[in-house]
């Protein structure tokens, strides 16, 4: 069997930007990805603009061009579309990685739901938007609940609760607001999150304020039903007539996949996966973590723009343990 220098698992914007450090370093590599190409983004709402400058999401020298400074979804779309075309990367798609087992010298095999590949190298890129932060309530697995948030038309005349206070929750409840949805806030703190665009956070309070959008401080959810949804708040339970309910509480990494592959997980809150901070490489010899999964759950502090040299730094330290080991 073949064996590759680097098969890199994900095929959003850090799998590719890895890819084009592996391809310019002549590097036999090959991405895997279980969905489509960019996977979260496509899955983004359909008419969502980045709150990050064309500029800033460019990876592998190749100009972001956008109609305005922040990009759409759309936009987003199409540029990583023509990235991969114009350094021809070699990616293959609805291909999910299932595990990552060792061989001697530190090789490993990945199996997919297709095939099975040797290598000598991994480098991890899955991101954190497939694994949304669960609410735990009874109810949360009616059809009515989405962790995901597409567009408003299903949602127009609707009652519809939308739980966060973060930008996501922020933007989703203005949106229906406006397009003609019934819309109520639960919000676990007693404001909206700090953390809130400053552009879109005014909006929202003025909104509350004005009884528009009825919101609910200190509040958590506590179970959710049919037509109704129960709620825990500083005065006792509270029940409100519901259609639909959109979580946006926020993601976080695929744990138990980074658990199952061999890589250590800290036993604390922020469940930080162990890897080298200058290497990237993890407890496993040849196994390396790249983009927002080198946060743990503290995923607001890694984005695109931040983590656009992690393809350069996986490369360069497994190049220079292949001169090592010549040496």
């Amino acid at each position: 069997m073949k064996t590759y220098d680097l098969i890199i698992i994900g095929g959003g914007p850090t799998g590719i930007n890895i890819g084009i450090a592996a391809a310019e370093a002549g590097l036999d590599y090959l991405i895997l990805e279980k969905g489509v190409l960019v996977n979260s983004i496509y899955h983004f709402p359909t008419n969502m603009t980045f709150f990050s400058t064309s500029k800033l999401l460019e990876i592998g020298n190749t100009p972001f061009i956008s109609h305005t400074e922040k990009p759409t979804r759309r936009e987003a779309l199409e540029y990583y579309r023509r990235i991969v075309q114009s350094w021809d990367l070699k990616l293959r798609f609805y291909e999910e990685v299932q595990k990552v087992c060792p061989l001697p010298e530190e090789q490993y095999e990945i199996r997919t739901t297709k095939n099975s590949y040797h290598t000598q190298a991994v480098a991890v890129a899955t991101g954190y938007y497939d694994t949304p932060n669960l609410l735990d309530v009874k109810g949360e697995n009616l059809p009515k609940v989405k962790h995901y948030y597409d567009n408003v038309h299903p949602y127009i005349g609707q009652e519809v609760l939308v739980v966060g206070a973060k930008n996501s929750a922020a933007q989703v409840a203005l949106e229906l607001w406006q397009k003609g949805a019934n819309v109520t806030m639960a919000i676990r703190g007693d404001s909206v999150s700090e953390k809130v665009k400053y552009w879109i956070k005014p909006n929202l309070e003025n909104r509350i304020k004005e009884g528009s959008i009825p919101t609910y401080f200190n509040t958590s959810v506590k179970e959710i039903r049919e037509k109704e949804v129960m709620l825990h708040t500083p005065e006792g339970a509270v029940t409100i007539a519901n259609d639909f309910v959109l979580a946006m509480t926020g993601y976080h990494p695929n744990f138990d996949f980074l658990k199952r592959i061999g890589i250590h997980i800290s036993d604390d809150t922020a469940q930080l996966p162990s890897h080298h901070p200058e290497t990237l490489e993890t407890n496993m010899p040849n196994v390396y973590l790249a983009g927002v999964l080198c946060a743990g759950m503290q995923t607001s502090k890694l984005f695109i723009e931040n983590t656009r040299n992690h393809g350069e730094l996986i490369v360069r330290h497994i190049l220079r343990k292949r001169e090592w080991s010549i040496v």
